[in-house]
């Protein structure tokens, strides 16, 4: 942990929590802006269609080592993305995990920093061996920040997903317990987005 940290969940800039109803907002503007970038498309939903989300995922257990935590500025206490893991394979050792970070926030090093907590904790504390992510191939800024966190590119399946009216390739990455540690980790790194 980095000192000073009260929490195994709290870096230097963030920390990860689990959602509470009140964060429906943020979720609705977290979803606006990956429709914006291309990356998600979907019919419009309703705030209370947001407020509903939120309130059951507040009030749900965690799925197994599959779980979605707020991010959120401890210098505001904003919610200013998410993280969560998905995919969760205990026996194969693999877990897939997704990043979202409100636009206005990106380049701060709140999702760099956010990935570092939870690859140490799927890492060190639950011994997963391998971390998948799929990115789209137009995202360039994740793409990036991947490589940064020592993510490799694994493949790549061509004309995988239709948006925004056309096909992408998607990116597949991936990540093992003994390269991360080799990054400096299981301590979090700050890695400049």
């Amino acid at each position: 942990m980095t000192s000073g940290t009260t929490s195994f969940w709290t870096g230097e800039r963030i920390r990860l929590r689990g959602i509470e109803p009140d964060d429906w907002r943020a979720f609705m503007r977290f979803a606006t802006d990956e429709e914006r970038l291309g990356d998600l498309l979907g019919p419009p939903r309703s705030a209370e269609s947001h407020r509903a989300w939120a309130r059951e995922r507040a009030a749900a257990p965690p799925d197994g080592d599959c779980f979605q935590l707020v991010i959120e500025a401890t210098g505001s206490g904003e919610a200013v993305g998410a993280v969560g893991t998905n995919h969760a394979d205990p026996r194969a050792g693999r877990f897939e995990y997704g990043v979202t970070i409100a636009a206005e926030h990106r380049g701060k090093g709140y999702a760099s920093e956010a990935v570092a907590l939870l690859l140490r904790f799927m890492f060190a504390e639950r011994r997963y061996h391998k971390c998948e992510a799929r990115i789209f191939a137009h995202n360039e800024g994740s793409l990036a920040l991947h490589r940064r966190l020592g993510f490799v590119e694994e493949g790549r399946l061509r004309d995988h997903v239709f948006l925004d009216g056309r096909h992408r390739d998607l990116v597949l990455m991936g990540l093992l317990a003994g390269e991360w540690t080799k990054c400096g980790s299981p301590a979090v790194v700050l890695v400049p987005e």
